[in-house]
C-alpha cells in the first residue's frame, strides 16, 4: 500500500510515517518544508503548499490512502492565513483523492471545532459546533472537519479524528513553549482550582491514526464519522504542566491570575498585537484564556467500539519518556524548525 501524509515532517505527521514504514508500506509525504531524515528513511519528499491545489493533487497520484495531518494551528493570527491552509488546503486533498479515485481519507482535526468557551465535561461527539469562535484555528479546522465528513460517500470514505493537546518526546512546539515560559516565570495557573483536562501521548495518537484507517472503507461503520481521541485519564491541567516542568528539570507553577483578568489580558493583548506589524503571538489572548480556565475531557466510548482503540502509554510512562528524551535535546526553546 503507498499512503500520502500530509505533514509527515511534523510531530504527528513523522509519527506516522514511521508506524507505515515499520509495517512495510510505501510512504509519500507532503509538507512546505524538507525533511533529509525521511529520504534517508525511504520516504517519497515531496515539498509544497496544501494551498497550492496542482501540488496537492499531484502529490496524491497512486496512493491507496492519505492522512491528512498537515494544518496552520495557533492561537493567533491572520483569518485567511488559517483559511487558506486548513479549509482551502483541505479542499485540495478532497480534490486529489478524487482526482485518482483514492478512496480513504483520514483526517486530523480537533476537539476545538466544538470548544464553545464552556467546560466539556465527558463530552461525546454528539456536541454540536458553536455558533461563535474566539480564534481562527478552531473556527477553520471546523469548516475543514464539516467538508471532509460531509465528502463521505458510497465510493469514498473519510474519518475526522480529534486528538486533544498531543504531547511527548519529539514535540518542537508545546513542549518547549511550556519549558522555555517556566524558565521565565512567565506561567500562572488560571483559578485556584485547576479544571479537569484530558490530553494524548504522542505514541497513542499515531496509533489512533491507523487503527482508524484499517477499520476504513466505504460503508463502514467508521466512515463519515468524528472521533475524539485522547488518554482516557482526565487530570488537573496545571498536573500535567507541573508533570512536564518537572521532566525539564524546573519548578512546579505557583502563581495565580484569575480566569476574568486573563481573559481581559488575552483581549488586551489581541488589541495591541493587531495594530503591531509583527507575526509573534501574544502570551495571552481571549481563546488561550477560556481554554485554559475550562474542563476538556472526553467520552472515548465511540473510538474504542468503533476503533478498537486504546491508549498503550500512560501519562506517567510518557512523562518517563518525556524526561529521558529532555536530556539528551539540545535544543529546547520556542523556536519551531524548519
Amino acid at each position: 500500500m503507498r499512503a500520502l501524509v500530509t505533514g509527515g515532517g511534523g510531530f504527528l505527521g513523522l509519527a506516522i510515517v514511521e508506524r507505515l514504514l515499520e509495517r512495510g508500506d510505501a510512504v509519500r509525504s507532503f509538507s512546505r518544508g524538507d525533511y533529509p531524515n525521511l529520504f534517508a528513511r525511504g520516504v517519497e519528499v515531496r515539498q509544497g503548499d496544501l494551498a497550492d491545489r496542482d501540488a496537492v493533487i499531484a502529490a496524491a497520484e497512486g496512493c491507496d490512502l492519505v492522512f491528512h495531518v498537515a494544518a496552520k494551528a495557533g492561537i493567533w493570527g491572520r483569518y485567511a492565513d488559517f483559511h487558506e491552509t486548513n479549509v482551502v488546503g483541505t479542499e485540495n486533498v478532497l480534490d486529489g483523492c478524487r482526482r485518482w479515485g483514492i478512496n480513504r481519507l483520514v483526517y486530523t482535526s480537533s476537539p476545538s471545532v466544538v470548544f464553545n468557551g464552556c467546560d466539556m465535561e465527558g463530552i461525546n461527539e454528539s456536541a454540536p459546533y458553536p455558533g461563535r469562535y474566539e480564534a481562527a484555528y478552531p473556527q477553520t479546522k471546523a469548516i475543514a472537519e464539516r467538508k471532509v465528513l460531509e465528502a463521505n460517500s458510497s465510493d469514498f470514505a473519510t474519518v475526522a479524528l480529534r486528538p486533544h493537546l498531543i504531547w511527548g518526546p519529539g514535540d518542537n512546539n508545546l513542549i518547549p513553549r511550556i519549558l522555555e515560559r517556566g524558565k521565565k516565570g512567565q506561567l500562572r495557573r488560571i483559578g485556584r482550582r485547576s479544571k479537569l483536562v484530558d490530553c494524548t501521548y504522542i505514541d497513542n495518537a499515531a496509533d489512533a491514526h491507523l487503527l482508524a484507517a484499517a477499520r476504513l472503507q466505504p460503508g463502514s461503520p467508521t466512515s463519515g464519522k468524528a472521533y475524539f481521541i485522547s488518554q482516557g485519564e482526565p487530570m488537573p491541567l496545571w498536573d500535567l504542566v507541573d508533570g512536564i516542568l518537572k521532566a525539564g528539570g524546573l519548578p512546579s507553577v505557583t502563581k495565580t491570575m484569575s480566569p476574568r483578568l486573563a481573559y481581559l489580558t488575552g483581549w488586551g493583548m489581541e488589541l495591541i498585537y493587531r495594530g503591531l506589524p509583527v507575526k509573534a503571538e501574544p502570551r495571552m489572548t481571549r481563546f488561550l484564556a477560556k481554554e485554559l480556565s475550562t474542563a476538556h475531557w472526553f467520552d472515548l466510548s465511540a473510538a474504542r467500539r468503533d476503533l478498537a482503540y486504546e491508549p498503550k502509554v500512560s501519562i506517567a510512562e510518557g512523562l518517563s519518556r518525556l524526561k529521558d528524551w529532555l536530556t539528551t535535546e539540545p535544543r529546547l526553546t520556542t523556536e519551531r524548525r524548519p
